[in-house]
């Protein structure tokens, strides 16, 4: 499970492009680029989440469905946080996890999040991560460590306590929170992942994500 937050997204192997523009667009959540990203089941999950693309009034989108199932797909891409530091994310929860104790080991799952990677070293093992996730128990700006590692960090971006079936808008400064929970001074980042997961609860959730980009601000 320690490999859960830090290793899936560095498994993906893909072309890494060097962007600096001021808004850089990690997916285009396309019936295309989902066919090119390798969809990775979580090591001892059941299944795998169940990943498809749709389209309404503001663009493409993409839905997770996970029935005790765990599995996440990414983008190793660099991401100059000198220039483009706030994670944005368009995303709603349709059906929640509520009831779990998600700062445990056994309530570790989340509808929906999206997990931002830095290489601090040879393996994968040494990466830090922050996991921005729509809680179903938590309020917004909560944070706690990973039960699983101390190298990864939950941040609460949206709650299905305010949201439930909502589409919501949010930012993060990715940049001051790895600053903040790692005391790390990240100049690039290096991957970006998204995954749905139920494998600890074995409840089911269904989640959709959009427009996922970094801005200067």
């Amino acid at each position: 499970m320690f490999l859960k937050y830090l290793k899936i997204v560095i498994i993906f192997i893909f072309t890494t492009t060097s962007l600096n523009a001021e808004q850089i667009k990690v997916f285009e959540f396309s019936e295309d680029e989902l066919k090119t990203i390798k969809v990775k089941k979580v090591r001892n999950a059941k299944a795998k989440t169940i990943y498809t693309v749709g389209k309404n009034e503001k663009g493409n989108y993409l839905k997770a469905e996970a029935n005790n199932a765990a599995s996440g797909l990414g983008k190793e891409i660099k991401i100059n946080l000198n220039v483009t530091p706030i994670l944005n994310i368009t995303w709603k929860v349709e059906k929640d996890l509520s009831g779990i104790n998600e700062e445990t080991k056994k309530g570790h799952d989340f509808a929906a999040r999206v997990f931002v990677i830095k290489k601090t070293g040879a393996t994968p093992l040494s990466n830090r991560a922050i996991n921005y996730v729509f809680s179903s128990n938590n309020d917004i700006d909560h944070t706690h460590p990973n039960p699983y590692t101390n190298k990864s960090v939950d941040y609460v971006l949206s709650t299905t306590k305010k949201n439930l079936n909502e589409w919501v808008t949010v930012k993060a400064n990715v940049k001051e929170h790895f600053k903040k929970f790692h005391n790390l001074d990240v100049n690039e980042l290096n991957g970006v992942a998204i995954m749905a997961d139920t494998d600890n609860s074995k409840l089911n959730s269904i989640s959709y994500y959009q427009n996922i980009y970094f801005s200067s601000e």
